[in-house]
């Protein structure tokens, strides 16, 4: 019976990760011609346009729909027998959502000539934030259906969506960019969720849980408390990382050079594109899974099974970049950035750490253990940065990457001894809440 069930939960890990591997590649190969194309249409200066919107609208995003996406996912996945609290934890999410994105939208609509001369550095796409105004509501609505469908774990259905919002965004994107330029490019960001939700709900209404009575259950001041602790996680979340990265290049653009900067950043990215392919696994996979889990020795098997799957795979990956890394380098970029090679060695090794201490940390979210996150959000973002400002001066551009290795394993060690518990426990308990 017991290698009945592990062989139950490795199969449904492996084709969690295959499905969500496919919704990454199709994202990237998307992102690839979408700025391809845009490269092509509206050059240097468009694509600095873009990556302004983009980054707006990610924070946008989160304020719209109160940072509480994960929070949907965990009681979803906890309380899916539960018709009664699932239904208060639905309303209190739409609730929350409809709220939020109507404040963020007047607010936007009220300073969108503002926002336009700060992000874009012109009032001529002002008319750009009128329109993202307009339709923030469905960008909340969809990532919250999209947490709602990953709590379930129906992950056909959350893939599809997935896959279905980076072709939308491709086509809509082409389109918009060869007829009308940069305006094109800018418009296409703000519309493409619009026409993803309804996907999206098309998706919802055939899901034999839902009923728009379950949205409709009344508003419980409990339901608002469990949520806001995912919301204020999720905040930290969003600010801290960011930050640190905008810290840590601007120090090695004014201790070194910009080139290094951007070398580093080309290291960071490659990093990251093969790190999508485990993370996504991970949160649509093990957020709802750990979080349905009631006993300490149940989670203790999930997390054991998750390092013998992922700890093989992360490793092998890391070994392929690393050896293929000219190749990589000129397949995304070009001979100028050859110098960036000699970075790959700690980056690699600390994307290793990154994801070993990942499969434990994400029992404080599964579990919303708010204290713990945030300080371990806060303390490892700030050591990022004076661990960087430290090695670089030390060491030259290598000593960055070396800074994030450092930073991961520590993270790793912090990791394991706070679930040491969990980890070599005999007997059973029940999880922390």
């Amino acid at each position: 019976m017991y290698f009945s069930l592990r062989k139950i939960v490795y199969m449904k890990l492996l084709k969690t990760s295959f499905f969500t591997a496919l919704s990454t590649f199709v994202k990237l190969g998307s992102s690839f011609v979408v700025g391809k194309i845009i490269a092509i249409y509206i050059g240097p200066n468009g694509i600095a346009l873009l990556g302004q919107l983009q980054n707006f609208i990610t924070i946008a995003q989160h304020l719209s729909c109160g940072a509480i996406t994960a929070g949907v996912v965990k009681y979803t996945s906890e309380y899916k027998n539960d018709v009664a609290q699932l239904s208060r934890v639905h309303s209190a999410a739409l609730f929350i959502c409809i709220v939020s994105s109507i404040i963020s939208a007047i607010a936007i609509l009220l300073l969108n000539k503002q926002l336009s001369e700060f992000l874009l550095k012109s009032p001529d796409y002002s008319s750009i934030f009128v329109v993202f105004s307009c339709t923030l509501i469905f960008f909340a609505l969809n990532s919250i259906l999209i947490s709602i469908l990953n709590g379930f774990q129906e992950v056909k259905k959350y893939v599809i969506v997935h896959i279905a919002s980076s072709l939308t965004g491709l086509v809509l994107t082409a389109g918009l960019v060869v007829f009308m330029g940069v305006y094109g490019a800018l418009l296409s960001c703000v519309l493409a969720q619009s026409f993803v939700f309804f996907i999206t709900l098309l998706f919802t209404l055939k899901s034999n849980w839902f009923n728009i009575n379950n949205f409709m259950a009344g508003l419980s001041s409990k339901y608002f408390k469990k949520l806001g602790k995912y919301s204020l996680m999720a905040i930290i979340s969003a600010i801290m990382a960011p930050i640190a990265q905008i810290i840590v290049r601007n120090h090695i653009a004014e201790n070194l050079s910009m080139d290094a900067a951007g070398y580093w950043q080309g290291v960071w990215r490659i990093c990251d594109l093969y790190l999508m392919v485990i993370t996504s696994s991970l949160a649509v996979y093990y957020l709802p899974r750990l979080s349905e889990l009631k006993l300490n020795h149940e989670l203790k098997k999930e997390i054991l099974s998750g390092y013998k799957i992922i700890t093989p795979i992360i490793i092998v990956l890391a070994l392929l970049i690393f050896f293929l890394k000219d190749f990589i380098i000129l397949i995304l970029f070009s001979k100028e950035f050859l110098p960036m090679a000699e970075l790959f060695q700690f980056q690699l090794i600390g994307s290793v750490f990154k994801i070993l201490a990942w499969l434990l940390s994400f029992v404080m979210v599964a579990k919303a253990m708010m204290k713990k996150f945030i300080i371990t959000e806060v303390v490892f973002s700030i050591t990022f940065i004076l661990l960087n400002l430290y090695f670089v001066k030390e060491f030259g551009a290598i000593g960055a990457t070396q800074a994030y290795a450092a930073n991961y394993f520590l993270y790793f060690i912090v990791m394991f001894f706070l679930f040491r518990n969990i980890l070599f426990l005999r007997g059973t308990q029940h999880a922390t809440e």
